[in-house]
């Protein structure tokens, strides 16, 4: 088992070119499997599926949830299937497993007044005022991820038509809308603030640190927490906060799925479809509280 789990790796690397993080991930499953397997004395080659199964169970006692487990059943199943195909094993136990579906649990959201609220609190007469307001504007706006933010540049944005092209996941290009108010406050950021911050060596990045240099993600979510703090808004706010709030205040606003599925990037309509069951969960809360026999 140690040695394919070795092999199994490296080919994980340099075959795949698959990240390190991943790679630490699927041998974290494999060591918990190697532990099991020598737990209960069962050989590589005796191993079916009822003992997987037996194994993800446990897994499960241990504490692992939907999600957690539905990760560890698709490193089995790469696994088992590479092994069948170097020819270490004759049929593969993986195949018949299936991975748990993973929790639904509903994103949260900020409130309108409460988006309203952080915005305006910003003085952009301040020491990067205008900038940390033109990036929570954007984010509102446009429910961009940090990622994509981070990753803007000045080329890519048509500040006559209000429009930014954002490279997503899997290096996807999509058009994202930018508000008029988000438009103002990157023309004002760009005009009055950002030309004291580049330097030497500063890129196109729309969004520049003291130093010059485009903004990391890290530095973003702490502006977006600093920010919400002085606001005096007691929720944990994020980035990601505000992309699931322009996606839930679209759908409250009446906008169709289908257009915040493509503003938002998503490949698959059904990650969108989250976002209604956030605004049923509303429309329940809004009855009970008001209706006579809610």
């Amino acid at each position: 088992m140690e040695v394919s789990c070795d092999r199994f790796i490296r080919y994980l690397a340099t075959e795949r070119g698959l990240s390190d993080a991943y790679q630490l991930s699927v041998r974290q499953t494999l060591d918990a499997l190697a532990a099991w397997m020598k737990k209960v004395n069962q050989p590589l080659r005796d191993l079916g599926t009822d003992d997987l199964a037996t194994f993800l169970n446990q897994r499960k006692s241990d504490g692992l949830n939907a999600a957690s487990l539905r990760i560890t059943t698709v490193h089995l199943k790469i696994f088992f299937r590479w092994l069948v195909l170097k020819e270490t094993l004759e049929m593969d136990p993986a195949e018949p497993l299936l991975a748990p579906r993973p929790d639904q649990t509903l994103p949260e959201t900020l409130h309108a007044v409460e988006i309203r609220k952080l915005l305006e609190s910003i003085d952009p007469a301040q020491p990067l005022g205008r900038r940390d307001l033109a990036i929570l504007e954007l984010f509102y706006s446009s429910g961009l991820r940090l990622s994509e933010l981070c990753k803007a540049r000045l080329e890519t944005m048509d500040f006559e038509e209000g429009f930014l092209r954002i490279t997503g996941k899997g290096g996807k290009t999509r058009i994202v809308r930018v508000g008029n108010k988000a438009r103002e406050a990157i023309s004002n950021y760009l005009g009055h603030e950002r030309p004291n911050l580049v330097g030497k060596k500063t890129s196109s990045h729309i969004f520049l640190s003291i130093r010059g240099t485009a903004l990391s993600p890290d530095r973003v979510r702490q502006i977006v927490k600093e920010r919400a703090k002085f606001a005096g808004i007691d929720q944990n706010v994020y980035p990601h906060l505000l992309r699931h709030s322009f996606a839930t205040h679209l759908l409250e606003g009446g906008a169709d799925l289908r257009v915040i599925q493509e503003l938002l990037g998503h490949a698959d309509i059904s990650t969108t479809q989250i976002y209604t069951h956030v605004d049923r969960q509303r429309l329940k809360s809004v009855h009970k509280q008001f209706h006579p026999r809610g």
